[in-house]
C-alpha cells in the first residue's frame, strides 16, 4: 500500500502541474489576446451620438439673440433656456413658460458624432435633403408638431427645431447660428 502511495501521489502531483500549465498558458495568452482585443475594439468602435440636451438654467442663447429668433420664427420669446453642453449650449426659446418654440444644438466635436447626430434628428430616408449653408448637408422634415432642419459640416452640427411648419424658418436660424459662430 505504501508502494502505492509512493507511486500515486508523486503521479497526482506530475498531472496537476501539467494540467496547471496546460491550461495556464492558453489562459494567459487569450488573457492578452482578449486585452489587445479590446483595446482595438475601443479606439476602432465608432463613438455614439450623445442624447439631445435638455434645459437647465435660464440664460441668454451666447450665439443666437431673441430678437433673430422672434424675426425668423415669428413669434415672442417670453424666456430663454440653456443646456448645459460646452463650449455652446443647447438654447430654447420659450413662446410663454412652458411651451418651446424653437430649440437650437451646436455640436462641435468629431465628424462620425456631427453626422450622426444630424442622421438622428432628420433621418435621410424620411426627410428632404438639406444644402444650406453652403457646404453643410444633413435633413430638413416638417411634422404635426413643427419643422426641424438639420446638418453638418466635417466635425460640427446644427440642429433647429422649430414649432412651425415651415423648414424655411428652421434653415434661416441655422444658417444665422453658422454665421455667429464662425463656422462656416
Amino acid at each position: 500500500m505504501n508502494r502505492l502511495v509512493s507511486y500515486a501521489v508523486p503521479s497526482l502531483l506530475l498531472i496537476g502541474v501539467l494540467a496547471g500549465c496546460g491550461t495556464e498558458q492558453p489562459s494567459a495568452t487569450s488573457t492578452t489576446g482578449s486585452k489587445t482585443s479590446a483595446a482595438q475594439a475601443a479606439t476602432t468602435a465608432p463613438k455614439e451620438a450623445p442624447g439631445a440636451p435638455q434645459p437647465v438654467t435660464d440664460g441668454e442663447c451666447p450665439y443666437l439673440s431673441t430678437g433673430e429668433v422672434q424675426e425668423s420664427n415669428g413669434q415672442l420669446v417670453r424666456k430663454v433656456r440653456l443646456s448645459e453642453d460646452k463650449p455652446n449650449p443647447a438654447c430654447f426659446f420659450y413662446a410663454n413658460s412652458t411651451d418651446v418654440q424653437l430649440s437650437v444644438w451646436v455640436y462641435e466635436g468629431d465628424a462620425k458624432i456631427a453626422k450622426a447626430i444630424v442622421d438622428r434628428a432628420a433621418p435621410i430616408a424620411g426627410s428632404s435633403p438639406a444644402t444650406a449653408p453652403e457646404g453643410w448637408n444633413g435633413g430638413s422634415l416638417t411634422s404635426d408638431t413643427g419643422a426641424v432642419y438639420a446638418v453638418a459640416k466635417g466635425a460640427n452640427a446644427v440642429v433647429v427645431t422649430s414649432n412651425q411648419q415651415q423648414t424655411i424658418k428652421a434653415r434661416r436660424i441655422t444658417e444665422t447660428v453658422v454665421t455667429n459662430l464662425g463656422l462656416g
